[in-house]
C-alpha cells in the first residue's frame, strides 16, 4: 500500500483529493504548510489550518502542519521583489510549485516515508512508453497545468492529482457530501501563499516607489505615475488619466515602460498597434520531457488567461529561445511565463524577456 502525503491548503481541492485518495485505499496523511509569517489579516492561516483539520478528521487521518517560510522568502519572495524591482511583472505561482510544494514539500514527505505526495491541482499526469506527461485538467477553465510547466520527470513520478479528471462543481458537491466545512469556501487569489490585499501598499513596504511621469509615444505628457512597478503591459485600469488628453471615446492602455528614465509610455484604444507583438525573447527554458519538442502542432499561452495561440520555436541557444506566432499577441508582458502545450499536454515554459515586431 503506497503512503501518500497530501498538501492540504484549506480549501476545498485539496480536501477532495485527500478523500479520493483515502477512498481508494491509499494510506493517507494530510500536511499543512504554513509558507508566510506576515500579519493574520491578510494570511488566512489559522482558519485555513482548522478547515483542514476538521477534513483530516473526518477522513480520520492524521494531520500534520510544517513551516517553510525561510525557504519561500529565499527561492519565491526574493525572486519576486527583485523582478518589480526591474520592471517586469512575475508569476509567483510559478516559483511556489517548483520550489515549495515539489521541492521543499516533496523532500520534506519523503523523509517522513512517503512513497508519493498528492495535491489539489486540476491537472493530470499520463503515462507514454518511459515518460510522464503533464497534461490539463479536465475542467478548462480551472486547468493549472500553466502553473506546473517547470515539473521534471522525477517530481512527475512522485505526484498525484486526484481531481485533474473532476469538475470545479463536483469537487463542491463532494465535499458538501462528505461533510467539509469548506465546501463553499471560495477559491483562493492574491500572492501565492500571501494572500489577497491591497497590491501597491503591500509592494511600498518593500520596494520604495519613485513616481514619475506617464507620457504618450509622441512625448506628451498626460499624467503622473506612482511607480513603474504598479503598471504591467496592456493595463487599462488605474492609470488616473484624465480628460481632455487624447481621443476621449477610447480608453488608455499601457504601452511600454523605460526603467532608466522612470517613464510610463501609455496609447488609445485596445486595437493600438504597439500592444500587439508577434515575437518574443524567453530564458530560464524548462521541458518536462528534458528535450525540446519537435512538434509541428505547438501553442502557446503568454498569460494563466490567455488563449492558446499557435507558434513555433527557434533555439537561440540552451536556455534561451525565441518564439513567433502566427498572429500578433495582446500585451506580451517581460517577467510572465510563457506555456507551450500539444493539444492538452504541457510540454514546458519560460519567462519571457523582451517582445518586438
Amino acid at each position: 500500500m503506497e503512503h501518500v502525503i497530501v498538501g492540504l491548503s484549506g480549501g476545498v481541492d485539496s480536501a477532495v483529493a485527500a478523500a479520493l485518495l483515502v477512498e481508494q485505499g491509499y494510506s493517507a496523511e494530510g500536511l499543512f504548510m504554513k509558507n508566510w509569517e506576515g500579519d493574520s489579516q491578510y494570511c488566512t492561516s489559522e482558519k485555513d489550518y482548522k478547515d483542514a483539520l476538521q477534513v483530516c478528521d473526518s477522513l480520520g487521518i492524521p494531520l500534520r502542519s510544517v513551516n517553510f517560510s525561510r525557504e519561500y522568502w529565499d527561492k519565491v519572495f526574493k525572486h519576486f521583489l527583485d523582478e518589480y524591482r526591474a520592471g517586469r511583472t512575475p508569476n509567483p505561482d510559478i516559483l511556489c510549485n517548483t520550489e515549495i510544494k515539489f521541492k521543499a514539500f516533496l523532500d520534506y514527505a519523503i523523509e517522513l516515508g512517503a512513497d508519493k505526495i498528492a495535491t489539489g491541482h486540476y491537472a493530470r499526469i499520463l503515462k507514454s512508453g518511459e515518460l510522464l506527461k503533464l497534461a490539463r485538467g479536465t475542467d478548462q477553465n480551472k486547468d493549472q497545468s500553466y502553473f506546473l510547466y517547470g515539473l521534471n520527470q522525477d517530481q512527475l513520478s512522485r505526484a498525484f492529482f486526484p481531481i485533474g479528471d473532476w469538475e470545479k462543481t463536483t469537487v463542491r458537491q463532494k465535499a458538501r457530501e462528505l461533510g467539509f466545512n469548506n465546501y463553499y469556501k471560495k477559491d483562493s487569489t492574491g500572492i501565492c501563499f500571501i494572500g489577497e490585499r491591497h497590491f501597491k501598499e503591500f509592494l511600498q513596504r518593500y520596494l520604495p516607489a519613485q513616481p514619475g511621469d506617464i507620457i504618450t509615444q509622441e512625448g506628451k505628457p498626460v499624467g503622473q505615475h506612482e511607480g513603474l512597478m504598479y503598471y504591467t503591459m496592456g493595463q487599462r485600469q488605474g492609470l488616473g488619466i484624465g480628460g481632455g488628453h487624447g481621443t476621449l471615446e477610447k480608453p488608455w492602455y499601457v504601452l511600454d515602460k523605460k526603467m532608466e528614465k522612470n517613464i510610463l509610455i501609455v496609447g488609445q484604444g485596445h486595437d493600438h498597434p504597439d500592444l500587439y507583438h508577434r515575437s518574443l525573447s524567453c530564458s530560464h527554458v524548462h521541458w518536462i520531457t528534458g528535450k525540446i519538442p519537435k512538434s509541428e502542432t505547438l501553442s502557446a499561452k503568454i498569460r494563466y488567461r490567455a488563449q492558446d495561440a499557435p507558434c513555433r520555436i527557434e533555439t537561440t541557444a540552451e536556455q534561451s529561445v525565441s518564439v513567433v506566432f502566427e498572429k500578433p499577441q495582446f500585451a506580451i508582458a517581460p517577467g510572465q511565463s510563457i506555456v507551450f502545450y500539444e493539444h492538452d499536454i504541457c510540454l514546458g515554459g519560460a519567462v519571457i524577456d523582451s517582445r518586438w515586431n
